[in-house]
């Protein structure tokens, strides 16, 4: 079934198959109105999966902290990137630091029209829009502990399932928060 709004199919012209990945996120883009901030991490998503890397949006490591874009890498590594999308954003997050001890790497995710000597320069940087992004200065590694490594690869694959199951069943997704809300982190 073609959604309304979709012209062609994918076929195995791979032109014609751009077309059609354009038009369903074209349509996917007027369904759902994106905040500048989660345009940057979809641009971000996008960009770590052409490096092997897996990622959630949103997601928190522990109480109190829910980090914009948490990659995993093909080697386990773990990465955090906080999407700023204006000056004013980027001044009142005054939690940032409390990423570091949870990812091996930490960066910042702005848009090219960002002021990025505002940013720490200990931290790696990201140029992003809500389509691609580019890693313009690598983050300085600090690798994780083995066992926090374990817990943090546990949490994102019990997230990732839950989101998985929520967008295929979607009645299941108030039981889920339920059951979310009753654990401790």
């Amino acid at each position: 079934m073609i959604p309304n709004g979709i012209t062609s199919r994918p076929n195995s012209n791979n032109f014609e198959s751009l077309h059609f990945v354009h038009e369903l996120f074209t349509l996917m883009d007027k369904m759902i109105e994106l905040q500048p901030g989660q345009k940057l991490a979809r641009g971000v998503s996008r960009h770590l999966r052409s490096h092997g890397f897996v990622s959630i949006e949103e997601f928190v490591p522990s109480r109190g902290l829910r980090v914009d874009v948490f990659g995993l890498g093909p080697k386990g590594e773990i990465w955090v990137i906080e999407c700023k999308s204006s000056r004013a954003d980027f001044q009142s997050d005054n939690k940032w630091q409390g990423y570091l001890e949870w990812c091996d790497r930490y960066f910042w995710a702005v848009d090219m029209d960002f002021p990025t000597d505002l940013l720490p320069l200990g931290t790696g940087l990201i140029i992003a829009d809500a389509y691609d992004a580019e890693i313009i200065r690598m983050a300085p590694e600090d690798k994780l502990a083995a066992a926090r490594r374990k817990v943090m690869i546990q949490k994102f694959a019990i997230h990732a399932a839950r989101r998985l199951h929520a967008l295929r069943d979607p009645g299941i997704a108030s039981l889920l928060d339920q059951q979310k809300g009753n654990q401790h982190d």
